[in-house]
């Protein structure tokens, strides 16, 4: 196999990714600073910055003192320069939000589902209209749009056409950007598995920022993880990797939707934490209207009842060995609740999650690693969809609109 050899181009496109994600991560920066940070010369970072500047990627942002010098100039992303979307498709509702460059949100709308395994159908049509809608209501011109990230259940497998594999709420290759792009959206579309756009947000800016080793776990109805190697997400040959709700907890146990048994979202899903907390009073049925709320009644009743209390002491158990798993095979620096489910189990039930997986895991990887709740909340997993056409921008060193295909355009 012959090697790639790099080119001019690749060398001046690796510097302006340098650079870029630099300054979106870390500045506002000083060409000085940039260059001791990069390990760029002077002149390079001058040129670079410059290009930059001139396409109104960067903008000045101030001065800054130096040492008997003149004052130096301080650059950062222009926050100005374009919009992004992020959409995150859950089992009950679709989450659209837009932000500037800088991530600051600027709108957002929340478009029900009508039921917990919604048809593809009903899906694409809450999503253009919420599309159009979260447009709307903040007057963003269209054309200032860099993409449009969607966070989605299941695998997304990547290629020509991008298909969805959601095995627990019945999609078999759904072709979700087709089925987008018949609705009449032309906007870039960049699509990825929900706990992935989590597990990336929690790392960009959450409570995995600074990790190299990680895994962000996902707890909602369903259950996911996004498992972060050497600073990237680890997506496997067809990039199903992280499906942690589907590995076997117990052995021909619970059903799971999947249709195999045993697996762990069956025992820390929400559907499935409901369903035990039912059954453990008789087959009564547990107050709240969703599975939001009647979570959280669960959690006020263990105060005071012991069937709720021994149900969120099974619960945390079984999450904690779900947990210990993740430790033993993947020897993470840091391990991130987030998801609805997994923020409100997390803040009643941290101490004893962290037991239960010192019980359970090996005590030298175990001694190694953290257990958090996750930071940017149930909007997390719309954060990190928005990220993906910000990752095309950091990684390319250059507007992705200007490559996209003319049918994205």
């Amino acid at each position: 196999m012959t090697a790639r050899r790099s080119t001019v181009r690749d060398l001046r496109r690796g510097n302006r990714s340098m650079l870029l994600s630099k300054l979106f991560f870390d500045g506002p920066l000083s060409r000085q600073e940039l260059s001791q940070q990069t390990g760029l010369s002077a002149a390079t970072v001058s040129n670079v910055t410059g290009e930059l500047a001139e396409e109104r990627l960067i903008v000045e942002a101030g001065l800054v003192e130096s040492d008997g010098g003149r004052p130096r100039v301080l650059l950062r992303v222009d926050p100005e320069y374009a919009h992004v979307v992020g959409i995150d498709v859950g089992e009950t509702g679709v989450k659209v939000e837009l932000f500037d460059l800088g991530m600051t949100r600027l709108a957002a709308v929340d478009h029900p589902l009508p039921s917990s395994r919604p048809r593809p159908a009903a899906v694409v049509t809450q999503v253009a209209s919420a599309l159009r809608e979260v447009m709307a209501t903040s007057g963003v011109n269209a054309g200032t749009v860099l993409g449009v990230g969607i966070g989605v259940p299941g695998t997304v497998e990547q290629g020509s056409t991008v298909r969805v594999h959601a095995q627990t709420i019945g999609w078999d290759g759904v072709e979700l950007e087709n089925l987008l792009r018949a609705k009449g959206v032309k906007l870039p579309l960049f699509i990825d598995n929900g706990a992935k756009t989590q597990g990336q947000a929690e790392l960009w800016f959450g409570a995995g920022r600074g990790a190299r080793h990680a895994v962000v776990a996902l707890l909602g109805s369903g259950v996911g993880a996004a498992v972060i190697t050497d600073g990237a997400t680890y997506r496997g040959s067809t990039s199903s990797a992280g499906e942690w709700g589907h590995t076997t907890i117990v052995y021909n146990g619970q059903e799971c939707r999947c249709g195999a048994r045993g697996c762990l979202e069956a025992y820390v899903g929400a559907e499935a934490i409901l369903e035990r907390y039912r059954k453990a009073r008789g087959g009564r049925a547990v107050p709240g209207t969703d599975e939001q709320s009647s979570l959280a009644a669960l959690l006020t009743a263990a105060e005071r009842s012991r069937t709720a209390a021994k149900v969120l002491e099974e619960t945390a158990g079984y999450l904690g060995a779900g947990i210990a798993n993740l430790v033993n095979l993947f020897n993470p620096e840091r391990i991130v609740l987030g998801g609805w489910a997994g923020l409100s189990l997390g803040a009643t039930l941290l101490p004893a999650i962290r037991e239960a997986t010192a019980a359970h895991a090996l005590r030298h990887p175990y001694g190694q690693t953290t257990i958090e709740v996750g930071q940017l909340g149930p909007d997390a997993v719309a954060v990190g969809a928005a990220t993906l056409p910000v990752a095309s921008l950091l990684e390319q060193g250059c507007d992705p609109r200007e490559t996209a295909g003319d049918d994205a355009a």
